[in-house]
């Protein structure tokens, strides 16, 4: 049995389920209710293919149904990729069940330090698209980047990084040209702005506020433009809360 997470709804469970069939067993996966649609996708290709009913079961729903199949009695492993909060939940229930749990939780790429020495350009390229790829939605977003050398010099790596932030198109994923899209859901973007607010109020300097972005035909979509913010000399981190 898997959980699958929203930012990877095909890649995850392939990284799991072909290994399972291929060795002899039958295979439950629970995709999130926020993407349900990719594994259906799978299971209707390995359908057209010729995998017997029953082999790989979809099942959709929310916690009632994770509690269902965590506690079912021929569920015999569970692998998981996901949130802490979530992730510790199905371990532990999961393993008082007798379960053998596999769970890949809490994972951030947090932070990259920046020699002065780097070459300029393909640097910036690349940690635009590590913090901004895939809206920021994922494990391996970057979140942080340190920058080592003088204060001149640092700062106009910045001027730099939110130039080429800029260029990014905000807008529909399925459009062509569109280099990051929305946020996965109203409270998602509700959260990240938060933490924007937060920071300026703890006295960070926002250099490029992606916060009240419209996208044309999509006026509510949950839209949030790359945003890039500096600590000042005096700030050593900043906090914010996840409530």
């Amino acid at each position: 049995m898997q959980t699958a997470p929203f930012n990877f709804p095909a890649m995850i469970p392939l990284w799991m389920f072909p290994l399972a069939l291929a060795t002899g067993n039958t295979y439950v996966l629970k995709p999130t209710e926020k993407a349900p649609s990719a594994s259906l996708l799978l299971a209707k290709h390995l359908h057209d293919l010729g995998l017997p009913p029953g082999v790989l079961n979809i099942i959709q729903g929310a916690k009632p149904t994770v509690d269902g199949i965590v506690t079912h009695p021929g569920i015999r492993a569970i692998s998981f990729v996901g949130s802490n909060q979530a992730g510790e939940y199905i371990h532990d229930v999961g393993s008082r069940h007798g379960k053998r749990v596999q769970a890949n939780l809490g994972a951030k790429n947090h932070a990259t330090v920046m020699m002065n020495d780097a070459d300029r350009d393909s640097t910036v390229k690349a940690v635009v698209g590590a913090a901004f790829g895939a809206a920021g939605q994922r494990c391996m977003a970057l979140s942080v980047l340190i920058l080592v050398g003088d204060l001149e010099e640092s700062q106009s790596w910045m001027e730099q990084l939110v130039e080429e932030a800029m260029k990014l198109k905000v807008g529909n994923g399925f459009v062509e040209g569109v280099d990051v899209g929305p946020l996965i859901s109203k409270d998602a973007k509700t959260r990240a702005e938060s933490i924007i607010q937060q920071s300026i109020d703890q006295g960070a300097t926002c250099m490029l506020d992606g916060r009240g972005v419209v996208v044309k035909g999509y006026e509510t979509g949950n839209f949030l433009a790359p945003t890039v913010i500096s600590l000042n000399q005096q700030q050593h981190y900043i906090t914010h809360s996840t409530d």
